[in-house]
């Protein structure tokens, strides 16, 4: 009698989850030469429409990049095999920055070009007033000018996000959503065999879509985000939008300390305990510009869990009764401006 082997449910219910997740998140082994095609194409269409917008002839274009005519050619036709010295000549002889043929910018119109070089020209402490100042614009565009009820936390691992959170939305009566959690509801598995499978872009793909879910299902939340959120610039700048932002962060120590707290194997030995310390000052380091983006920032080091929730509920308070005045102010400016023009 023959066996037919038969996978236990919670097996088959695995591979179901994981089955969704590979449809959700493009194949890490799709071929890499499609990939290379596409970009050499889109590289050499922008060189090809950067020559003509300057009147320059192949031939003037090849020679001022100290390449040939033919190679020329098949770059402009995606089919050469361009380095990044040539494509930093080309730039040049363009008179353009070479990332300016890599990044995908056509699409915005020219005048997102302009406005990209008007804030090249501003100081640097004046370009964060003026990012304020078209956040707070954009969110008084609503009926009413009203703030939307959205709180994320922002911050290290071991920052306090995952025990303030909880708290604060209980406190403010809004529900609790923790990012990564969604993450790994939508893929069917473990934050470390999402890595592992679909790599860091597979990652940040899907944390992306599961931010858009929350603000499309969710007016009114409290949510925990994961510690390197703030390295992708979009869905940075789509949280800085769409949530008033607060950083929490400790002395690096203190994070270390949390983290060991909670038992992970990760940092079990002294080796990965010291490894691990200096991940943390690494990454605080290098992300500490990118936190300070955050509407609001609160130092959790050495504070009582009652104390920092009573810090962090008064942050709130106090940007909701700011959002408050500034809309107030906007909706008589709009009723001012209205009264003048019909009369």
């Amino acid at each position: 009698m023959s066996r037919t082997s038969v996978a236990p449910g919670g097996a088959v219910r695995r591979q179901a989850a994981v089955a969704a997740a590979q449809a959700a998140v493009p194949s890490a082994s799709q071929p890499q030469a499609d990939c290379d095609h596409g970009l050499s194409r889109k590289v050499g269409l922008r060189i090809r429409s950067a020559r003509l917008a300057r009147a320059m002839t192949m031939k003037q274009l090849a020679a001022q990049a100290g390449i040939s005519l033919p190679y020329l050619s098949r770059v402009e036709k995606g089919d050469g095999n361009i380095s990044i010295a040539v494509l930093h000549s080309l730039a040049a002889a363009l008179n353009l920055p070479a990332g300016s043929l890599l990044d995908d910018t056509e699409r915005y119109g020219a005048d997102y070009a302009l406005i990209v070089e008007w804030l090249k020209r501003q100081p640097a402490q004046a370009l964060g007033e003026l990012r304020k100042t078209l956040l707070e614009r954009d969110a008084t565009s609503g009926p009413g000018g009203a703030p939307v009820e959205r709180v994320a936390l922002v911050g290290l691992r071991g920052a306090g996000k995952s025990t303030l959170g909880p708290l604060l939305a209980e406190r403010l009566g809004l529900p609790f959503v923790e990012l990564n959690r969604e993450v790994e509801r939508e893929a069917g598995m473990a934050l470390g065999a999402i890595f592992s499978v679909y790599g860091q872009a597979g990652f940040r793909q899907l944390e992306r879509r599961c931010l858009e879910r929350v603000i499309a299902s969710h007016r009114r939340v409290v949510l925990a985000t994961g510690g390197g959120i703030v390295v992708e610039p979009a869905t940075y700048e789509l949280l800085l939008h769409s949530f008033h932002t607060v950083w929490l962060h400790a002395e690096p120590r203190e994070h270390f300390r949390r983290v060991m707290a909670q038992h992970d194997a990760r940092i079990a030995t002294p080796q990965l305990r010291d490894e691990a310390m200096a991940n943390i000052n690494g990454a605080l380091g290098e992300r500490r510009k990118l936190y300070a983006l955050a509407h609001a920032e609160l130092d959790t080091t050495g504070k009582t869990v009652q104390a920092l929730t009573d810090e962090l509920q008064q942050l709130v308070d106090r940007a909701g009764s700011q959002a408050e005045a500034i809309g107030a102010l906007s909706a008589g400016k709009r009723a001012a401006s209205s009264t003048s023009s019909s009369a």
